[in-house]
């Protein structure tokens, strides 16, 4: 079996004007990005799938690295035969983006990063991810889950879309601890990337929410400056989730940054 195929990947669309790859944030899956995929898909090939662990993808032992997400996402590249896809990535989907374009930027059109950081966790940081392990080995992953969710959205959207918060919040719950705590342990080991800022060539979006708690506009605008001729917006009325919490404003900054490559 493939590699794509164990991670449920999914393509969907038509590729007019090329492909993107969509890398999702922890602990979701790649159906957080089902509403830049179907606005998207009649002009590209857009490309998820579920990062080791997380989603219907298999646990496996847990023992999961940084570099082990990006082999994947590499291979799943070369496996469905993506020629210069444009990379997308938030939150720990943007740790693995900056870590694949350390290794092959040239393979890649484009960049989006959204709502993450390039350099690798604190001491203070790490200690949090040691402390969600404890929790989930003592509470169980439901509990680590929904006070690590609830960080993840703004006040606002919890309240005015509190069905569409609940899906995510529940799929999130039903993620198997195993893979919950090799990706917080993924994260924790993980290299930092901002030496490689100045070193990024192709065009680069980078985009962050006005009530981002996680990763705050001002952190992610300094990632911003570093990078050659990059564009950095703030979405408005968004937390750490900006596709999902304000889709409309994401997606047509996604198409404009998109249009201008060709």
């Amino acid at each position: 079996m493939k590699l794509s195929e164990k991670l449920i990947t999914k393509v969907t669309g038509v590729n007019k004007r090329g492909s993107i790859i969509f890398l999702h944030g922890f602990p979701f899956d790649q159906n957080m990005w089902n509403a830049q995929v179907e606005f998207l898909k009649d002009d590209f090939l857009c490309v998820t799938y579920d990062i080791r662990g997380l989603g219907k993808s298999s646990p496996g032992d847990g023992q999961f690295t940084m570099e082990m997400f990006a082999d994947d996402c590499l291979t799943i590249i070369a496996e469905l035969e993506l020629e210069k896809p444009v990379l997308c990535g938030l939150s720990m989907g943007g740790y693995l983006g900056f870590r694949v374009l350390e290794r092959a930027q040239e393979i890649f059109t484009a960049a989006i990063l959204c709502d993450t950081r390039a350099e690798s966790d604190s001491d203070a940081a790490k200690l949090k991810r040691a402390n969600g392990v404890r929790q989930i080995n003592a509470e169980g992953v439901e509990k680590f889950v929904e006070g690590f969710v609830s960080n993840c959205f703004s006040e606002k959207f919890k309240t005015e879309h509190a069905e569409e918060y609940n899906v995510y919040l529940e799929r999130s719950k039903k993620s198997n601890s195993l893979g919950v705590k090799g990706c917080l342990l993924a994260m924790q080991g993980r290299t930092g990337t901002t030496l490689f800022l100045p070193q990024i060539k192709i065009p680069t979006l980078l985009l962050c929410g006005t009530e981002d708690n996680l990763t705050p506009p001002a952190e992610m605008k300094e990632v911003a400056d570093k990078i050659p001729n990059s564009k950095y917006l703030v979405v408005p009325e968004a937390g750490h989730m900006t596709p999902i919490e304000n889709p409309e404003f994401v997606n047509k900054a996604i198409k404009d940054f998109l249009s201008g490559l060709r």
